[in-house]
């Protein structure tokens, strides 16, 4: 954002935001470094959002910044219709990284998730044989998959939902965690199951121990796709690269997005084998952005910090820390923390008020954070954050949530 813009016409634009009330913490940037970003006045804020997860290495990375301006002396863009340098090592960098063997590249997290409904389809009929347009998917309740029309289709949310009718069929909708209730609800017509590992959006609910790795034998015994969406959850986020290597499992399919570009551009993915994958064929399926050199360039550093696994050490020691110490305080306001690594959620009391309030309070302690469900403060810091930050960032929290 320009250093020109006037004092004047920032506070405006965050006056604007906070009217709308979609961003309780409204607050213009101008740079960062790091788990710090500073408004346009200088004043410095801890990022507890990682920019809604998708700085999960932090703000201005110098790998990122470097692979970035060396890939813009080069091609930035090419449509579908062309092939680029940098489409083949992403592939088969971000297949090894998943332990699969295809991928599909798109932009966003919501177009990741609608590619792997259309995959889970297309296999059904053309794998497993359901009668055409009978295919049903499995979705849990509370879940968070995007904002597209299909999508809100099956969520439970009625922010998302509401007025947006009339919705797509297709699907059906079990209690997260629920094993038996799973159980009942696949059909010989079910293509595919959809979950997230970590609930994000409905305030960082892990499913019980066992859960994923009981689901993933459900599905395989009545021949159903386990599709992961680790779009918030993965990419070492959790103190591992994906949630689902804490239960020891390989989904069918991994849907991706967020902090695959790095902060820097959008990318997603959905990742699988060529059984699954193979049923798309030329033409069936794309995106005219989808594996742009520049974001392939990008997401192909990310992929390379990644297999280095620091970022996932850092991100699990600090996490299990940081949920520690907030655990043992015996805040007054506070219910339940939970969560994993550096992805944790804090259940405030009713009775003590909505959490935003208590965003906004950290708001004037220069910390950002975000409420999701009325009672819980989301934190996701960038997996650079270092134990002095976390400390720095107890002590104001403490504070506000005693």
């Amino acid at each position: 954002m320009s250093d020109k813009i006037s004092s004047q016409s920032s506070m405006d634009l965050v006056a604007r935001y906070s009217a709308n009330n979609y961003h309780p913490l409204p607050v213009v940037i101008a740079k960062g470094k790091g788990a710090w970003v500073y408004d346009l006045e200088g004043k410095r804020f801890m990022d507890m959002l990682s920019a809604y997860s998708s700085l999960n290495f932090g703000h201005c990375n110098d790998e990122l910044i470097a692979t970035a301006k060396e890939q813009l002396e080069r091609v930035t863009l090419t449509s579908r219709a062309f092939h680029n340098d940098q489409w083949g090592p992403f592939c088969e960098g971000l297949a090894k990284l998943c332990r699969m063997e295809c991928v599909l590249a798109m932009n966003t997290g919501a177009e990741a998730v609608e590619t792997a409904i259309k995959t889970a389809r297309r296999w059904g009929y053309l794998r497993k044989k359901i009668p055409e347009n009978k295919a049903k998917i499995i979705c849990c309740e509370g879940n968070f998959h995007g904002r597209t029309t299909t999508v809100i289709s099956f969520s439970t949310d009625p922010k998302a939902r509401a007025h947006f009718g009339p919705y797509t069929p297709g699907f059906s909708l079990v209690p997260y965690g629920d094993l038996a209730a799973l159980e009942k609800a696949i059909d010989l017509e079910t293509a595919a199951f959809l979950v997230e590992p970590i609930q994000g959006e409905r305030g960082i609910v892990p499913p019980p121990p066992g859960y994923l790795q009981a689901a993933l034998e459900l599905c395989r015994k009545h021949n159903v796709l386990f599709i992961a969406d680790e779009v918030q959850t993965g990419l070492g986020r959790t103190g591992t690269t994906f949630v689902c290597e804490y239960e020891g499992i390989q989904p069918d399919m991994y849907i991706l997005g967020k902090a695959l570009g790095g902060g820097i551009m959008p990318i997603s993915a959905v990742v699988s084998s060529w059984d699954i994958l193979g049923v798309f064929s030329p033409g069936d399926h794309g995106s005219t952005f989808g594996g742009n050199p520049f974001a392939c360039a990008i997401a192909c550093k990310v992929i390379e910090i990644l297999n280095r696994q620091t970022f996932q050490k850092n991100a699990k020691e600090q996490g299990d820390y940081f949920i520690k110490k907030l655990q043992t305080q015996n805040l007054s306001t506070v219910k339940e923390v939970r969560g994993r690594g550096l992805l944790i959620g804090i259940e405030i009391h009713t009775h003590k008020g909505p959490a935003r309030q208590y965003c906004e309070s950290l708001f004037a302690q220069d910390l950002l954070c975000k409420d999701t469900q009325e009672q819980v403060i989301r934190l996701a810091p960038p997996l650079n954050i270092t134990r002095q930050e976390i400390d720095w960032a107890l002590e104001r929290l403490i504070k506000v949530l005693q």
